[in-house]
């Protein structure tokens, strides 16, 4: 631990005969001050490891809940589906299309451009009429067209036809057509744009809402936000609560300081409240990193195409999975790192603490065994929890400075685009257990060398 690594041990002879004396001179009677002294720790102990083991099963219930809308929410099966872009910009031209109508606005410019499409056609058709004929044919018609066509009064009949050409266009059923056509279209434009995510985010969906007992995407967003903001409240109060039975086991040491024959008692279970603060604490979630795009609003046509909580990133790992993940990996470098986290963060502990157990419970030969004495003061020089303490801290402080900086990229507020992200990445209660029994530990240390002084430090 912080404190032992700092001092050097050295077994003289003459250190050895005095622990044997103050090994010897200890009082060791078990009477009734130690039964009731067991029966009040025995009903912390049990209170804390209830509490750890609530928690412990709160932090798995608060990760699955939060891989699923990780899973239901994800990047794929939204702003990067085709599919998901087909049926919003279908869904777009669509409400266009069932909201035209022609004013009466258009309908004057447009009559303007048919009359004068039509202007042109007659001026075509004269001027292929009138110019030199060398069939007998195209003679008769030019003489014919002369002699019976007024060319002049064909051309002011020009508004009254494009009127009529317009008013037919632009009736209401030739409205209705046009818009059955355009549909149709876009309808069968849509068939055709296909991407492998909609078989599979349908099939994700209608899981999830069997799940959570949900009709719609809506109902499962509030189911989750309400499960997790009860999981987080319960998760703390039972860190609360850990962390105040250990603090009245510390309590108890201070009120009875001066009662060298509760010692060994007190001790024997305070080390059973580190075991459990230990294993709540390697076993519960520690950090959890979330990263999501929460908007993503695009103007087209006039209309927002717009996705929101999309998921980009998630992850949520205790000590042991983080060890589980590092050993499973296939690269021989990641392993060794692995299994020096599983020997110097989880299996040193807990020999460590077996050591004291059997140092300050057993005989003379069993308490002053070599490995015993080495694995309960030598060994703290090479226990890791209190790195990992602060190697989690450090991480968890360049994660959040590196998902701020990189989510400020993919933020845009323009007049068509418009992009927030949100970075949820935290520290979990398992982290504060684990720091909780750091701290414990190196308390035990001192109170150890305290109450059994085996060494000159």
């Amino acid at each position: 631990m912080l404190i032992s690594k700092h001092h050097i041990q050295y077994n003289t002879p003459k250190m050895l005969q005095r622990r044997r004396e103050q090994h010897n001179h200890v009082p060791r009677k078990f009477g009734l001050a130690n039964i009731i002294l067991i029966l009040r720790l025995g009903i912390l102990l049990c209170g804390e490891a209830w509490y750890g083991y609530h928690l412990q099963a709160l932090s798995e219930q608060q990760e699955q809940i939060k891989r699923d809308y990780s899973t239901m929410n994800s990047i794929s099966f939204g702003l990067f589906s085709i599919d998901k872009w087909s049926d919003k910009i279908g869904n777009i031209v669509n409400g266009q299309v069932s909201d035209f109508n022609v004013s009466p606005e258009q309908k004057k410019a447009l009559q303007v451009q048919v009359e004068q499409q039509l202007h042109g056609l007659i001026s075509k058709a004269f001027a292929d009429i009138n110019k030199p004929q060398k069939s007998l044919k195209g003679r008769i018609e030019k003489l014919a067209v002369n002699k019976f066509v007024d060319e002049d009064q064909i051309y002011a009949q020009v508004p009254s036809f494009a009127k009529t050409i317009v008013d037919n266009a632009t009736s209401p059923k030739s409205t209705t057509r046009i818009k059955n056509i355009v549909t149709s279209k876009v309808n069968e434009l849509q068939s055709q744009t296909y991407d492998s995510t909609e078989v599979i985010s349908n099939a994700v969906a209608a899981y999830m809402y069997h799940k959570y007992n949900v009709a719609d995407s809506t109902q499962f967003s509030k189911e989750i936000s309400t499960r997790l903001a009860s999981i987080s409240v319960v998760s703390y109060n039972d860190l609360y609560f850990m962390l105040g039975c250990v603090l009245a086991a510390l309590l108890l040491w201070l009120l009875m300081r001066n009662m060298a024959h509760l010692h060994t008692t007190l001790f024997f279970m305070s080390l059973l409240f580190a075991l459990v603060l230990l294993v709540v604490g390697i076993t519960s979630s520690i950090i959890q990193v979330d990263a999501q795009l929460e908007s993503f609003s695009l103007a087209v046509a006039g209309h927002n195409l717009s996705f929101t909580n999309q998921d980009l990133f998630f992850q949520s790992k205790s000590i042991v999975e983080i060890i589980q993940t590092l050993v499973r990996q296939p690269k021989p470098d990641t392993v060794v790192v692995g299994v020096l986290m599983l020997l110097f963060i989880i299996i040193l502990p807990i020999m460590r603490i077996v050591a004291k157990g059997i140092h300050i419970l057993g005989n003379e030969a069993l308490a002053e065994n070599k490995a015993v004495l080495y694995f309960a003061f030598d060994a703290a020089k090479w226990d890791m929890a209190d790195v990992m303490v602060v190697g989690t801290l450090m991480t968890y402080i360049g994660l959040n400075g590196i998902l701020r900086s990189e989510l400020s990229e993919i933020e845009f507020h323009t007049s068509n685009l418009n992009t927030t992200t949100g970075n949820y990445t935290s520290l979990q209660p398992g982290y504060f257990i684990f720091v909780g029994y750091v701290a414990f530990t190196i308390i035990l240390a001192a109170i150890l060398n305290h109450i059994r002084p085996r060494d000159a430090h």
